[in-house]
């Protein structure tokens, strides 16, 4: 079916669309009760019926692309030549109700380390609608038999399995990405904090970790030429403060819940996938900039990624 093929070309793209249905008919009208086509910005796919009634369904889902709607609405058009009309008379002599589903561009996180609480954390987004990178320099974390439990996933599921510089995934991700660094590896971590910081089109920058590790951390990113502003990109630890725990899942749902408020706060950003480089492994799984927060989080003083 075209609209289907639609859907996912713009999920694909990451760009917002509608889809829009004929939901109902009373007396004659050009297409039945099911009929879709699908809106973007700049291209239609599929039909409803042309004339008046399609081209008004077209204007309205275009607004609701132009306000980042996310709230489905029906629009009811009558077919009268008595009626009014923008786009040409239409007098089949029914009324159609049209169904505007938007089709928002979802949320993009990219977790570094895929360890204990970076499993426990995949774990959990994996049940929302948004495109899931997991990057890590170990194999053996990335293993179709650990990487199990996501086989039920709603969100979109990507693996880098990057031995030799890892942060050079930063540079790939969709813009408006959150990215999440909790590696096994302190260093690994400073080089993707540096790399992170100086990618202006991430959304938000976490780091786990403690408060002597950030300490280091800031005099490390500052003696390689990072200013005071970009430094301050990142929030350390991450998560929510009142949820209190060390253990990987309890971490894990501290993080999972600042991202989830983050997401509310987010303007919607089309990208494209292009940038992906070929020298990055970058593989589906078979299943289907704020400023930092300084705040206590006891769940993280002592946690290793």
């Amino acid at each position: 079916m075209e609209w289907v093929k639609a859907v996912q070309r713009l999920r694909a793209g990451r760009r917002a669309g509608v889809l829009v249905t004929v939901l109902s008919v009373r007396g004659h009208a050009p297409r039945e009760a099911g009929a879709k086509m699908v809106v973007a910005a700049d291209r239609v796919w599929g039909t409803v019926g042309g004339g008046n009634l399609e081209a008004l369904g077209v204007e309205r889902a275009r607004e609701l692309i132009t306000e980042d709607a996310t709230t489905p609405e029906v629009l009811t058009a009558a077919l009268s030549d008595k009626a009014p009309y923008q786009h040409g008379v239409q007098c089949c002599g029914g009324e159609v109700e049209l169904l505007l589903e938007p089709l928002p561009v979802v949320p993009s996180v990219a977790i570094f380390g895929v360890g204990n609480v970076g499993l426990e954390l995949a774990r959990i987004l994996a049940r929302h609608d948004l495109e899931l990178h997991l990057v890590d320099s170990r194999a053996d974390q990335l293993t179709s038999e650990r990487l199990a439990v996501l086989a039920d996933a709603v969100a979109q599921v990507y693996v880098h399995n990057v031995p030799v510089l890892p942060e050079l995934v930063v540079g790939e991700l969709p813009p408006g990405t959150h990215a999440v660094i909790m590696t096994h590896d302190h260093a690994e971590d400073a080089a993707l904090c540096d790399a992170a910081i100086r990618n202006d089109q991430l959304a938000t920058i976490g780091l786990i970790g403690s408060s002597a590790k950030w300490t280091r951390f800031q005099r490390k990113l500052a003696e390689d030429g990072n200013p005071p502003e970009a430094i301050a990109r990142i929030t350390t630890p991450i998560g929510i403060p009142t949820i209190r725990g060390k253990q990987p899942a309890v971490i894990a749902l501290s993080v999972t819940a600042w991202l989830l408020e983050r997401f509310t706060e987010q303007a919607t950003t089309p990208a494209s996938p292009a940038g992906r480089a070929s020298d990055v492994s970058a593989v589906r799984l078979p299943v289907a900039a704020r400023p930092a927060e300084r705040r206590p989080a006891p769940a993280q003083s002592k946690a290793q990624a």
